[in-house]
């Protein structure tokens, strides 16, 4: 599968997918409700097919559901279901079910096979209207689902999921291998020697996110439909909205630094070896700097762009002590302190970078984790 992504032109009737979108929040909360009281009533769950065929009857008598699609309805039903389905196998990990969402914080519906209408060069039919996007790309495969997607801004944004072209086979066109180790202040530390310094960009970026946010928290919220509560709700809107933007412009340099990274680690090796992480353990240590990181983030755009270019992504088992074993002799320590930065091997004698010794040992065990037929391609040309 292959996700394309396009903005939608500023245009008032796009008021109408925002309804659209108000009436999807309002069935998924209708939705979850009925989840909840069934359960109180039969001390069992509501099964997808039983409320998708209420829904439908419910929507047959209210004009304001109607507007949304019956194959978006249906979607709703299946990830309200699919929520619950992962609620059940992994609520020990803490995973909650799923709950009521603000109406006006709801993001997006999706269409499958009807519903909408691609009419040439940069328009598409949603219904029975006409909308014009950013064509930034052909839409090449046959297209599986359409989404759209509403921002904090309230910008649209068109979600197309098509069948993707027939992925590559692993070709090694560098000949070369490496093993990544990540850190807090040094993103990536290579095999090969070489750093990768973190930008940090919501650190960065903290001071502006404060004063937005001070500025947003003293506006007063005006309900009533008089004058003045209207300037108050719009003064408190526009500093939402300037909060939202600061936001959005962090995501948006760190996505764009994720992808050219990631273009040019997969230029330079043609396997990478990583080790998995416990991010919500990693997140009760240090919180906000790992989320500033966003390590899964960046390990899903390498991914995709590896398997465009036919390279390698290779993960280890975090329980694998890299940190702690000796890369020249094997030596395995039996504590190592976060604050010791550098250690001396008491077997060997050797004195190890603690970032650049755990990426020999990713590189080391990574490659060892390869198929027959990939080592059989790469045995003349990679040294492990």
């Amino acid at each position: 599968m292959k996700t394309l992504k396009f903005k939608l032109y500023q245009h008032k009737r796009n008021r109408y997918l925002k309804g659209m979108i108000n009436a999807s929040g309002v069935i998924y909360n209708h939705c979850i409700a009925l989840h909840k009281r069934y359960y109180r009533m039969w001390g069992k769950h509501l099964s997808c097919a039983k409320l998708q065929s209420h829904i439908a009857k419910l929507r047959k008598r209210n004009s304001f559901w109607q507007s949304v699609g019956s194959q978006a309805v249906q979607d709703i039903c299946q990830r309200i279901d699919q929520a619950y389905q992962l609620f059940f196998k992994h609520n020990k990990k803490g995973v909650r079910p799923p709950g009521f969402k603000k109406v006006k914080k709801y993001k997006s519906f999706t269409l499958k096979q009807a519903g909408y209408k691609f009419l040439g060069g940069n328009r598409v039919k949603i219904g029975s209207r006409v909308y014009q996007y950013w064509n930034s790309r052909e839409i090449e495969g046959k297209i599986k689902t359409l989404t759209i997607k509403r921002t904090p801004l309230g910008e649209l944004f068109m979600v197309v999921v098509v069948d993707s072209i027939d992925e590559p086979k692993i070709k090694f066109t560098t000949s070369k291998i490496a093993g990544f180790d990540f850190g807090l202040k040094t993103f990536l530390t290579c095999s090969d020697g070489s750093k990768i310094e973190s930008p940090q960009f919501f650190k960065q970026s903290l001071n502006a996110i404060r004063i937005a946010n001070r500025h947003h928290s003293k506006k007063l919220k005006g309900d009533a439909p008089n004058v003045a509560n209207a300037s108050l709700s719009s003064n408190r809107e526009r500093a939402r909205k300037n909060l939202a933007r600061a936001y959005e412009d962090i995501a948006n340099r760190r996505s764009d630094w994720f992808w050219k990274l990631a273009h040019d680690l997969t230029n330079r090796f043609d396997v990478l070896c990583f080790e998995t992480l416990n991010l919500k353990g990693m997140k009760r240590l240090w919180g906000r700097k790992i989320s500033d990181l966003a390590l899964r983030d960046f390990l899903d755009i390498l991914e995709w762009v590896a398997l465009k270019k036919g390279k390698l992504v290779v993960y280890i088992d975090q329980r694998y002590p890299s940190s702690k074993t000796c890369y020249c002799c094997g030596h395995v320590l039996e504590s190592l302190d976060l604050s010791v930065r550098r250690w001396r091997c008491p077997s060997c004698l050797s004195v190890n970078d603690r970032d650049e010794n755990a990426s020999l040992n990713i590189k080391r065990v990574g490659s060892s984790t390869l198929g027959v037929g990939d080592v059989r391609q790469s045995q003349t040309a990679i040294s492990v």
